[in-house]
């Protein structure tokens, strides 16, 4: 398998998290479209390491990437449970204590 299926393949999770993010009015809809947006960096930056790279460079980019969805998932689930409390919903629209 070549180095355009790894990008196909990246583009169309990349994709497919651009559409989540953009169509769904839910935050954990738009937490699972960033993730997929990331998980598609991280296919990038092994394939091209894989096919262009003679060190690790790419997989120590993917590894941190990793790291830091994991970081970014742990608070913003916090984050969105701390406003269902607070609102009972879990639309962003509907969290609008600021502009009254």
């Amino acid at each position: 398998m070549g180095l355009g299926a790894y990008i196909a393949v990246s583009a169309i999770l990349f994709t497919l998290g651009l559409v989540t993010i953009a169509a769904r009015r839910n935050i954990l809809y738009v937490l699972f479209g960033i993730e997929m947006i990331l998980n598609a960096a991280n296919i990038n930056f092994v394939a091209f390491n894989r096919f262009n790279g003679d060190g690790m460079d790419g997989r120590m980019f993917a590894i941190f990437v990793i790291i830091l969805a994991a970081a970014e998932a742990a608070v913003a689930l916090a984050i969105v449970l701390n406003v269902y409390q607070l609102f009972s919903t879990t639309k962003p629209s509907d969290v609008d204590l600021l502009r009254e």
